[in-house]
């Protein structure tokens, strides 16, 4: 059951649209680094799509019927879009389902502070990361500043050209013995994790010069004031953007292929599929890196309150009629998988591993040792799932995570399963996962792109 390459099939049109497919998600990663980046260029795209405003159309007071498309963000950080088809919706919806937070690092509330005239942001990290990989490497902030009169400042520091970049100073290896004596755990400490923002004193100021130099040029260029930091969401990502990777360009390094990769693809298929059957839904969620929680996270109920909305709105709502739905949904919960490396082949059992260009990964379950968290699709559901890759020539492959003692992780699919619909993880194979720069073949992503297609026709 080895899958080939995709690339060995591939025509010269393939070919060309893989590219230009792969050319659009480099863009949208560059720009889109950041939950809310994500959710502005998703209605943005939606709106030139004809996708209108489902909180227009509930204040409007307006009818759904099949054909229209409807969108509802929910504080700027997660997305559920609707494209109604003409079966009724009480016999449940296709979703794609992805999540926009990647690992990074929070910059804290009260971040500000200068010591022997350096000046630095103190920060939280977000997610599982390896500390270690994130110091001397070029940053850059995105985020928002919310100011008491009401006011939200968008900020990004570290991505035009002009810009300066930021930094976490490591020690230098001729000083490093200690360090290099622990374990990678604790070689770099969370609470070490700083940001170097400063070094030049504001001209007649005798007490914490540097600091207040770096309050005058916020102020300046964003105007707003230390205390506005309290009400600030401010994140510390890799700078530069995404580029094409590999002498033969067919790979793409990154930031945020998890879970980007998945989104966008998901993204693009929704916008491309004009008419269904089946109700197709897109949903875009945050706060997957850290459990799903939150209000903005796939464990509150934002999801299920914009369904109802929906079928308010087409003129059929009761309660039995949002659980028949739900309960008769089907989902791909769209989330990136481990990719096979040679160079660390112990990590996995490689006949159950995920590889490069071998296609979209169909993960039957997730969690971590005893399937500890996991969702775990039935056959049916697989074997279904499988018909239609095959009825849509979409290359595809299935995976676990790791060796099964190794350890694991897990998605948003066993959330969704709680209202009983069939859920099912599927995603591309990523190498350097939850590393500041992820890698992903650029084969895999246009097979996402396929499957994703073909799974909201049928």
């Amino acid at each position: 059951m080895v899958k080939e390459n995709c690339w060995k099939n591939y025509s010269e049109g393939e070919v060309k649209e893989l590219n230009e497919l792969n050319d659009r998600y480099i863009d949208f990663l560059s720009r889109c680094k950041i939950e809310r980046e994500c959710v502005i260029e998703s209605v943005k795209l939606a709106k030139e799509a004809g996708y209108r405003d489902l909180r227009d159309v509930i204040k409007n007071k307006e009818t759904l019927k099949a054909g229209d498309k409807v969108y509802y963000t929910y504080m700027d950080k997660s997305i559920v879009m609707f494209n109604i088809g003409t079966e009724s919706i009480e016999e449940g919806i296709n979703i794609l389902g992805a999540h926009i937070d990647s690992p990074r690092l929070d910059v804290k509330q009260n971040p500000l502070y200068e010591t022997e005239d350096l000046c630095y942001f103190d920060t939280h990290y977000y997610g599982g990361i390896k500390k270690y990989q994130w110091v001397t490497i070029p940053l850059a902030i995105h985020g928002v500043v919310a100011k008491k009169n009401g006011e939200v400042i968008p900020v990004v520091i570290g991505e035009d050209d002009n810009d300066p970049v930021l930094f976490i100073s490591d020690i230098l290896i001729h000083l490093a013995a200690n360090q290099m004596e622990k374990k990678a755990a604790k070689a770099v400490e969370g609470e070490n994790l700083d940001i170097l923002i400063g070094n030049r004193p504001l001209k007649g100021t005798e007490k914490e010069a540097v600091k207040e130099n770096v309050l005058k040029l916020l102020k300046e260029k964003y105007d707003f004031d230390e205390e506005d930091f309290m009400s600030a969401e401010l994140e510390v990502v890799p700078a530069g953007k995404a580029r094409s990777a590999g002498i033969d360009s067919s790979m793409i390094l990154a930031y945020g292929h998890d879970d980007k990769v998945c989104a966008y693809t998901s993204l693009v298929a929704m916008l491309e599929k004009k008419d269904v059957v089946k109700t197709s839904c897109l949903l875009l969620v945050d706060k997957e890196e850290i459990g799903s929680v939150g209000a903005t996270g796939m464990r509150s109920k934002f999801f299920e309150n914009a369904l109802a909305e929906l079928i308010d709105r087409m003129g059929g709502y009761s309660d039995l009629a949002l659980r028949r739905c739900l309960a008769n949904s089907k989902m791909l919960s769209s989330d990136v998988n481990a990719a096979f490396d040679p160079l660390y082949a112990d990590a996995f059992e490689k006949k159950n591993a995920s590889f490069f260009a071998r296609g979209l990964v169909i993960n039957k379950f997730t969690g971590s040792r005893g399937k500890s968290g996991s969702n775990d699709a039935n056959a049916e559901y697989l074997a279904l799932i499988r018909d239609i890759f095959e009825k849509h020539n979409v290359n595809y492959q299935t995976a676990e995570l790791g060796k099964v003692d190794q350890g694991g992780g897990g998605t948003i699919a066993y959330i969704m399963a709680l209202y009983g619909m069939n859920v099912v993880d599927s995603g591309v194979a990523v190498l350097n996962m939850h590393a500041p720069h992820e890698a992903v073949s650029k084969a895999d992503v246009y097979e996402a792109k396929k499957g994703y297609v073909a799974f909201i026709s049928e």
